[in-house]
């Protein structure tokens, strides 16, 4: 097991622009569902518009709209506007197009790094007193199943996931509770570079975050008759991590009506020292009665 999966979904090729000022090209990875992981679209995106900023600012924001379900295995061409560049701050618009039609897009804000007062809440206490190389692997969790979904979760997104309770890939746990964390890290090394450190948080981000709103629902993964669905997505970055070693990923159910779902997550190294917040909200169609 290794990280080649992400890497080569954040593999970003320049080529000419169409719309606005510069454009890359990135292919989303296999899934074993007919449409691609929103994740990728998050984490190329953002790339992205950090390909187009200054080496002296970091992206400290980013608010996202899936557009479109998008094809895998399908390029994905990325167009980034320039919308400003100031003294302190610079301001980027990214948009995805597949076969001709836009399929995501999203605003990014950079922030050159300054000094001053710094607060951030402590690591849920419930989670902070649990070694995350002491709870079970998806592969672990399910090694019996011979299905490709459970291959795909066992080995192929690039990350080791870890539950607290446990999963809800095959059935619904019995624990309805609207929170939830996940204890992330990827299976390899990856590179030093900041900016690929934040994109690989901004990958991982969508896999888990609507668990919370299935849990007050009593649904799983693989519930029959479930569809789920990204619908929109803000992420703030607050300090520099690294993902190849152990990071919570604490989630909440906020509101759930209309089928939609609104959750929030928060991510921290493992000794405690908050890296980003994550605020989704999804498409969640339960069975039909």
């Amino acid at each position: 097991m290794n990280s080649d999966i992400f890497l080569q979904a954040i593999e970003l090729k320049p080529t000419e622009a169409e719309v606005f000022d510069q454009a890359y090209t990135a292919v989303p990875q296999y899934v074993p569902w007919p449409k691609a992981y929103g994740g990728d679209m998050v984490a190329q995106g953002a790339l992205a518009m950090m390909r187009s900023a200054s080496e002296d600012r970091r992206l400290h924001s980013m608010h996202s709209y899936f557009l479109r379900p998008v094809d895998i295995g399908l390029p994905v061409r990325y167009e980034v506007e320039l919308l400003r560049d100031g003294r302190g701050y610079s301001t980027r618009q990214v948009r995805g197009f597949q076969n001709g039609k836009p399929v995501y897009a999203a605003l990014g804000s950079f922030h050159v790094p300054e000094q001053g007062p710094s607060y951030a809440p402590d690591m849920p206490a419930e989670y902070a007193a649990i070694d995350p190389e002491s709870l079970s692997s998806a592969a672990e969790v399910l090694a019996e199943q011979n299905t490709d979904n459970a291959r795909y979760w066992s080995t192929g997104r690039s990350f080791d996931m870890r539950h607290v309770p446990g999963p809800l890939y095959l059935e619904f746990d019995g624990n309805s509770a609207p929170q939830q964390a996940v204890w992330i890290k990827a299976f390899a090394a990856l590179p030093d570079d900041p900016a690929i450190q934040r994109a690989a948080l901004a990958y991982v981000c969508d896999y888990t975050i609507l668990e919370p709103l299935l849990r007050v629902h009593g649904l799983a993964w693989a519930t029959p008759g479930l569809t789920t669905a990204s619908l929109d997505h803000s992420m703030w970055f607050h300090r520099d991590g690294r993902v190849d070693d152990w990071v919570l990923y604490a989630q909440d159910a906020v509101s759930s009506q209309n089928n939609r779902g609104l959750a929030t997550g928060r991510f921290f190294t493992r000794d405690g020292n908050l890296l980003a917040t994550v605020a989704q909200e999804g498409m969640i169609r339960g069975p039909r009665g």
